[in-house]
């Protein structure tokens, strides 16, 4: 699949969800509840034991969903190259590095940079950046987000970091193309299986980001 046809579906989907994980043994569970909810795009950090196995494992085992998998916490090159191998369809930082970004499209992958200023986010725009993650959205606030978005409205902007069922209808109203969402997707509901909930919890994001 090319550069240009991930960055469509990841805009049309709207939501990556973020697998981080402390067990290895942990990730397939995750990942799988994640996509019975109706999760089309996730990406595993590297900070996660094993991703590029897990990586490489998801892909052979969702190829028939068109499910797209991903790395995240891709802080450097060595991380990205390490992660292209691996089989992952798109890249996302938590910083703004543009060899990362000349990295992936030499292998037609698209990127989601993170970035937290203007000018982080006109230098990543500038040399290629797909999408804009701006992070951590929750710390810098909805009203940051409309400021930078006022100048920068032709970008298109993921937001990570403090999204949660109660205000992600008013980042997508504020202008946000989509959304990363990680923790708040392992909250467990109290006497019930952690896996379960998962599923309910990534299908209400479902149902109030496309509605």
């Amino acid at each position: 699949m090319k550069r240009v046809e991930i960055v469509k579906i990841l805009k049309r989907e709207k939501i990556v969800a973020i697998v981080r994980m402390k067990e290895q043994l942990e990730v397939p569970a995750f990942i799988n509840s994640l996509i019975k909810g109706g999760i089309k795009a996730l990406e595993i950090t590297s900070n996660t034991p094993g991703f590029t196995e897990e990586i490489s494992n998801a892909r052979n085992r969702y190829t028939h969903l068109d499910v797209l998998i991903g790395e995240g916490t891709v802080t450097s090159v060595d991380i990205a190259n390490e992660a292209i191998k691996a089989g992952a369809q798109f890249l996302v930082t938590p910083n703004t590095n543009i060899e990362v970004i000349k990295v992936a499209h030499a292998h037609d992958i698209p990127v989601l940079m993170g970035a937290v200023t203007p000018t982080e986010v006109c230098v990543a725009v500038e040399n290629g950046a797909d999408i804009i993650k701006l992070f951590p959205a929750g710390s810098l606030g909805i009203n940051y987000f409309k400021a930078i978005k006022a100048p920068l409205d032709k970008v298109d902007f993921f937001v990570v970091g403090g999204i949660n069922l109660s205000n992600i209808k008013d980042w997508m109203e504020a202008g946000a193309a989509g959304a990363g969402l990680g923790s708040v997707l392992t909250q467990t509901i109290k006497g019930e299986s952690v896996l379960e909930p998962i599923e309910r919890i990534v299908k209400k994001f479902i149902q109030v980001i496309k509605s």
